[in-house]
């Protein structure tokens, strides 16, 4: 598991962040231009470029979005000892990864011919920079993966759904391993799509305040970027080669609310929940922690915090990392799977920062809150929801050496 993120690319690095209650929102002094978008506040990745050995042969079809994505696949692989095993270009290997849109400055030189007939922006590699599956092209491109390919751009769960696509192409005995990724590249435009639907924090001269997710007082989503990366792979095939085993994928579901784009349902957002039990075959009760979706919005917190509740009971200890990176889009769910994992082995599990008064309108749950919490589980959820009615949820286990 690796990844790129605001508050750092490694766990270490990461998890000081989270002990340390660090909220990376800032304001994007950039966006002022943009008169009409309201919210000038994001979470950026700070000074990202691509390492050095990278050629630029490799870089020509990769826009910011695949530049994250492969970076965190490359920390993934060496972490799990395949970088450069010849397993990966031996057709057992696939990827399974999306984000929300793909390189948006291409999309730009593409609008540029549209209104004024100009396509000198335009090479043979704009396209490819900006196709939605253009994260996974490339991660399969640079590691010379010849498995299946699964795009999965659906916008929030995007992350989320590589993960459980992943289990799903290894479970059906389609692959041995599997790439699972999420990938976002900060644009305005993806600011701008939740400020016209007033789902924005607009407290743009107090950053450090928001979001504040489940809080009575939020004021909405903070757009953020990064990427995040898992490998998975079956069990006796990874047991053979001597791999470090992390956690083990329990469950997976996804369903879709058939009723409105941007309204989320309550009941197929606890029908996910259940499913993704029934797949891991474990009771609620048998959760220790749940990694909320947390978007910081008002009807978004609400509907998953009620569905939650109705599934789980008041007393399952819940949180969301989006109160420090913001909400990254088509990288949350890989991203929040990671941290799941991590949190769920070391015993500690970082509060929702910005939560001081919650709302009274959301579900009853153990909302974890102050300094985090010591916690001993065997397993965990993360649930992610999406535009389009698109539900996720995933279950993880702690791996017992020796387990069947």
């Amino acid at each position: 598991m690796a990844g790129v993120t605001a508050l750092g690319n490694t766990w270490p690095e990461i998890f000081e962040g989270l002990r340390a209650r660090r909220n990376v929102t800032r304001r994007m002094v950039e966006w002022d231009r943009f008169t009409t978008l309201g919210t000038k506040l994001a979470a950026p990745v700070p000074d990202f470029t691509p390492p050095a050995q990278w050629t630029r042969k490799q870089l020509r079809g990769m826009g910011r979005v695949s530049q994250l994505a492969v970076r965190a696949t490359e920390g993934a692989l060496e972490r799990a000892g395949l970088l450069g095993d010849p397993l990966l270009k031996s057709g057992a290997v696939g990827v399974a990864c999306g984000s929300c849109v793909g390189s948006t400055p291409d999309v730009q030189d593409f609008v540029v011919m549209l209104l004024h007939g100009d396509s000198s922006g335009l090479s043979a590699n704009s396209y490819v920079r900006m196709m939605p599956h253009t994260a996974a092209a490339n991660i399969s491109m640079f590691f010379g993966l010849r498995g299946r390919i699964i795009p999965t751009s659906s916008a929030c769960t995007s992350g989320s759904q590589a993960v459980g696509y992943a289990y799903e192409a290894i479970k059906f005995g389609k692959q041995k391993a599997m790439v699972a990724a999420g990938a976002e590249e900060l644009c305005p435009s993806e600011a701008m799509a939740f400020d016209v639907l007033y789902a924005t924090s607009r407290q743009n001269e107090s950053p450090s305040g928001t979001p504040r997710p489940y809080d009575r007082d939020r004021d909405g989503l903070v757009v953020g970027e990064g990427a995040g990366a898992l490998i998975l792979e079956e069990l006796e095939h990874a047991r053979a080669r001597g791999a470090t085993i992390y956690a083990e994928v329990t469950g997976f579901a996804t369903n879709s609310d058939g009723v409105h784009a941007t309204k989320p349902e309550e009941s197929t957002m606890r029908a996910v929940m259940e499913l993704a039990l029934a797949d891991a075959d474990l009771p609620p009760s048998a959760i220790g922690y749940i990694n909320g979706h947390g978007t910081a919005t008002e009807q978004g917190d609400i509907a998953e915090s009620h569905a939650t509740a109705a599934v789980f009971g008041s007393r399952t200890p819940i949180s969301t990392q989006k109160s420090y990176l913001g909400h990254t889009l088509g990288a949350c769910g890989a991203l929040e799977s990671w941290f799941s994992i991590e949190m769920m082995n070391c015993g500690w599990f970082a509060p929702t920062i910005n939560l001081e008064n919650l709302d009274p309108r959301c579900g009853e749950l153990d909302y974890i809150v102050g300094d985090g919490r010591a916690l001993d589980t065997e397993h965990v959820v993360s649930n992610n929801f999406a535009f389009g009615g698109v539900n996720t949820s995933l279950v993880f286990s702690r791996w017992k050496p020796g387990a069947a």
